[in-house]
């Protein structure tokens, strides 16, 4: 297999954007998170302006929205690491426009409902799940090791593209035209991500298989064994559950906070939720530069603390939408800035120190620990919101999140320096040993 083939992990030179299918995968990857994003906001503005949810039926729909991650993170590993990723992303995708299309004929028919919202709101998690993990597995084998940071600063880039156009676009649709609409603009970006990434070109080599396939479930548990084995992954799954459960109870709070206690029509709630695009673009770029120069544990550590406390500003907001959609802008900008610069360190971490043929279960190993809880931590949210009231609600759930830098000042994260780890000695397909054993 020759030095630029998809999958042997020397494939991209020096400039990442002279490979045209890192830009294919770029741009099917920015079209596939503005769909994602734009739907994660469309649905729940749909069920709250248009079928007037109250906060516990809001709870159930992003509990459904996200169940996909606990129940089939650690299936899509499993699956992923023993297939082409290319395949996996094409038919995800084709997946999710279908089952955002049928939303839109539902919603002309006149039968869109909440159980048809949270039809779709499921389906759309379960495939996005196989995607994300699809996606990140692909890097590993497309770039080499020490292009895993300028490689995911690209990929993560374009997902803050994807953050300052979904919301806004969403939020605005919701607001001014209608429910079909509005869900035919996410399945239009699945398709536009379908024929790009559909365009790859080199062949994807995936890693080699034993001739007696193991069974799912020796996989799944290897992936597992593997992350908490690792006391690098082992806090990066900590701290993400933190981050994710918290960031799951505020923002149910959240989204029903603004309309109803700022009282902010859907374009504005949607042009703040769009500010976390910008700001993510600029933590994108910062997470090129910060790692290197301050070394990961004091960015990881000090940033997280920053980006999730920042939070705090928003409940005690009063007054009119001129004087608080500016201050939420601004701190939606931050929170993006911050946790994109938390998200690709983290990332850059976790794929340096898993070897190959556990990139997949490895991350979604991850992506189960860290966001399994979210469908709890949604039903949390509504439940606080409707016992203590939305502005208490959401000023108890800002705070917790500030439980995740507390994890992370805690754990070997803190104590990395400038340079990436190393991989993890062997492999799980044989005899494995993990570093420090």
């Amino acid at each position: 297999m020759s030095s630029d083939t998809f999958g042997s992990g020397r494939s991209v030179p020096a400039g990442l954007w002279r490979d045209a299918d890192f830009r294919r995968l770029c741009a099917g990857q920015t079209a596939s998170q503005l769909g994602e994003h734009a739907s994660l906001v469309v649905l729940p503005l749909i069920a709250v302006l248009t079928l007037n949810t109250d906060a516990g039926r809001l709870g159930v729909l992003r509990a459904v929205e996200q169940a996909p991650i606990l129940l089939l993170s650690l299936f899509a590993g499993a699956w992923v690491d023993r297939w082409r990723t290319r395949t996996v992303m094409v038919l995800a995708d084709a997946g999710r426009a279908t089952a955002l299309g049928a939303a839109v004929v539902a919603g002309v028919l006149g039968v869109l409902g909440l159980p048809a919202l949270l039809v779709v709101a499921f389906a759309v998690g379960a495939l996005s799940v196989f995607f994300d993990v699809a996606y990140q597995a692909s890097l590993v084998r497309l770039v080499r090791r020490d292009q895993l940071l300028r490689g995911n600063s690209a990929l993560e880039g374009s997902r803050s593209a994807a953050q300052i156009g979904g919301p806004a676009l969403g939020g605005t649709l919701v607001s001014l035209l209608s429910a079909p609409i509005a869900i035919a603009s996410s399945a239009l970006f699945f398709v536009l991500s379908f024929l790009s990434i559909r365009q790859i070109r080199r062949p994807e080599a995936i890693p080699q298989r034993a001739e007696r396939p193991r069974r799912v479930r020796r996989r799944i548990q290897e992936g597992l064994r593997f992350v908490v084995g690792d006391p690098l992954l082992r806090a990066v799954g900590l701290a993400s559950a933190a981050f994710q459960f918290s960031l799951a109870t505020m923002m149910t709070v959240y989204l029903l906070f603004l309309p109803r206690v700022l009282h902010l029509p859907g374009t504005a709630v949607g042009l703040a939720l769009a500010a976390t695009g910008p700001g993510a673009l600029l933590g994108s770029l910062l997470a090129g530069r910060l790692p290197n120069r301050f070394g990961y544990g004091v960015v990881l550590v000090t940033s997280a603390a920053l980006g999730d406390g920042v939070m705090l500003c928003v409940p005690p907001l009063h007054g009119p939408a001129a004087v608080t959609v500016p201050v939420l802008v601004a701190v939606n900008f931050v929170f993006g800035a911050i946790g994109q610069l938390v998200d690709v360190t983290v990332m850059a971490v976790r794929q340096a120190v898993t070897p190959d043929d556990m990139q997949g279960r490895a991350a979604a190993t991850i992506t189960f620990v860290g966001m399994g809880l979210t469908p709890i931590g949604s039903l949390l949210g509504g439940f606080l919101a409707q016992r203590w009231g939305l502005r208490t609600g959401l000023l108890v759930t800002a705070a917790g999140m500030l439980l995740s830098p507390a994890v992370m000042a805690l754990s070997p994260l803190a104590r990395l320096g400038r340079t990436l780890p190393a991989p993890a000695v062997g492999s799980l397909c044989g005899s494995h040993r993990w570093e420090g054993e």
